[in-house]
């Protein structure tokens, strides 16, 4: 070994110990009699100290030699330091070294190799590796690490087996876009990347594992943001004879055991909310519950009064910001201003002041009386320096936009905070919606979902009134995971195919390999997958997944580390039975 300690280990209690240690130049402080060299791992900093009398001519000139990220081997003995640093765990230490070997040279870094550093986005991504040395991003793989080596504790205690499934599988038409990957020895033919494991899982039910887990690489070729990246990890699971409520205890009891094992933090149990509530109450099927704000509908109080934006409306709904009447009416103006961007597409804000003495004031008090103003603020509950904020307008796209200005708002009073962790079970999903654009059902999670029991017999008469036997985890308003009970009667698969606008031709050549298993004894079974990369960014307190992806792709979807992707050479093409792009048509 190069190194008898790492740069993070030394204490006081090691003095007079001689030691060797191996790592990357941080910083070096040359004040000529003393020379201090900070040397850096990935387990911390340990600072070298070279003093005019005790260190050789021979050494000091060595460390005159060295830059930011030299990699660097020194030798010497350990000595309490004249000057603590508290601020590091080897702050009550230093390195004399008797020997200093420059293992390897670097060119100056682009940026900082430091907490705080001056490298943008891009150019961090662009030198990853370099990205990689800085303490944030360490630790975020390293809670990675933690939490992957958590659940797979937890699944194996739980009897869960973890199986590999195929990576080159079949492209099927439901989900978002495959990455599709042509086959030489097929000429025209082509294998698709994994969106999930879900038809091999069920196989395995079929097989007899009855309780499968995998810590998975999935594809999806969709547009990107902050949350989503064309590789993703799952943690994704099966098990056989269950119903929702086992899946719901026992991963419950994964996250659980995560909060507890990784955050140190012991999760309340965890509630429980439909669909439909949801969306009445929240206007999304994934509410972030850490601040209230609950939506509150006044269509039949607020319509018939002459104003005609009320009166032309499908619903009147809004929030009730507590303690916000002194927004200025600059600010509503702005917080107007920001409804109406594209992204929302809001018409416009009303708004009602709950003063100290209890009256109302409103931006429609002409069409209002006083009274009824007042039964608004009972209707709200608000109370004295409350603010009433409402929209008006066609059902869906209302209650979305009333979703962003809640979580504006509760962002902008602090009601976000990330270290508050309030998880949620969404319930009782829609089965299907139906594609406007197409004339056709679709299939709200995937065309495997079992329909409740009791809604089976809508399927022919009313198919958007069946709830899917599906639920999903929400922590703090964002979906980290979701699944299902499982079809596994194959009339009944049959039918959801045909209801999906599939031929019998169609199914059969999509997914007769899984129709086929179900004539051999499928046990019944449901799964859940979570997003692994998601759920360790919320564990981490960030927005953002590529922090805790060790080679993530930009919002593009290119690695602008190794230039990918890229074209390949026509001798590939060829082979391949692939037209260049450039070629005439």
């Amino acid at each position: 070994m190069l190194r008898s300690h790492t740069c993070g280990e030394l204490r006081l209690a090691d003095a007079a110990k001689t030691v060797t240690l191996s790592g990357w130049v941080q910083t070096i402080r040359d004040k000529g009699k003393v020379l201090w060299i900070d040397l850096r791992d990935r387990y911390g900093i340990t600072q070298l100290i070279l003093e005019e009398g005790v260190s050789s001519a021979e050494l000091f000139a060595t460390a005159r030699t060295l830059g930011r990220e030299f990699v660097v081997q020194a030798t010497g003995q350990v000595v309490e330091r004249k000057a603590k640093n508290p601020n590091v765990p080897t702050g009550d230490i230093e390195v004399r070294p008797t020997a200093l070997t420059v293992l390897n040279t670097a060119n100056t870094p682009p940026f900082k190799i430091e907490d705080e550093t001056d490298g943008g986005d891009d150019l961090r991504m662009k030198y990853r590796y370099l990205d990689l040395r800085r303490n944030p991003v360490r630790r975020n793989l390293e809670l990675r690490h933690r939490m992957a080596q958590e659940t797979r504790r937890y699944m194996d205690e739980q009897g869960f087996i973890e199986v590999e499934t195929p990576v080159l599988i079949k492209s099927t038409p439901e989900g978002a876009r495959d990455f599709v990957v042509p086959s030489r020895m097929n000429p025209g033919e082509f294998y698709a990347l994994p969106q999930s494991p879900q038809t091999f899982k069920q196989l395995l039910m079929v097989s007899g594992f009855d309780r499968y887990f995998q810590i998975v690489k999935c594809f999806r070729d969709e547009d990107l943001r902050a949350d989503r990246q064309p590789e993703f990890t799952q943690i994704d699971c099966e098990m056989s004879f269950v119903e929702q409520e086992d899946i719901l205890v026992m991963f419950e009891g994964l996250v659980r055991q995560l909060f507890k094992t990784v955050k140190g933090i012991d999760l309340a149990e965890v509630p429980r909310m439909t669909y439909a509530d949801a969306m009445r109450l929240y206007g999304s099927d994934k509410p972030d519950t850490r601040f209230g704000m609950q939506f509150v509908e006044l269509t039949d109080m607020a319509k018939g009064k002459g104003f005609p934006v009320f009166d032309a409306a499908d619903l009147v709904v809004g929030i009730n910001v507590p303690g916000a009447a002194q927004y200025t009416r600059k600010q509503i103006d702005e917080l107007t201003e920001w409804l109406k961007r594209p992204q929302i597409g809001a018409k416009g804000l009303i708004y009602a002041r709950v003063n100290e003495d209890g009256s109302v004031k409103s931006s429609v008090d002409k069409f209002f009386s006083p009274e009824d103003l007042a039964g608004w603020a009972t209707q709200f509950d608000a109370k004295p320096g409350d603010l009433i904020l409402v929209l008006a307008g066609e059902a869906d796209k209302t209650r979305k936009q009333l979703n962003e200005l809640r979580l504006e708002m509760g962002t902008r009073l602090g009601l976000r905070n990330p270290d508050d962790y309030k998880v949620l079970w969404v319930l009782d999903f829609p089965l299907l919606e139906y594609g406007e654009e197409e004339q056709r059902w679709f299939a709200m999670h995937h065309p495997f979902t079992s329909p409740k029991p009791e809604d089976i017999p809508l399927l022919e008469t009313n198919p958007g009134a069946v709830r899917a036997n599906a639920y999903d985890m929400v922590i703090n308003g964002t979906e980290v995971g979701g699944g299902s009970i499982r079809i596994f009667n194959k009339e009944l698969q049959a039918r959801m195919f045909s209801l999906l606008g599939f031929s019998d031709e169609e199914a059969k050549a999509q997914f007769g390999f899984l129709m086929d298993a179900f004539e051999f004894g499928a046990p019944p079974h449901g799964g859940i997958a979570f997003g692994f990369d998601r759920l360790t960014s919320l564990f981490g307190g960030a927005d953002s997944i590529r922090d805790f992806i060790a080679f993530p792709k930009n919002n593009s979807g290119r690695d602008v580390m190794i230039d990918s992707p890229s074209t390949i050479s026509d001798k590939q093409l060829d082979e391949l039975k692939i037209k260049s792009v450039a070629e005439p048509k």
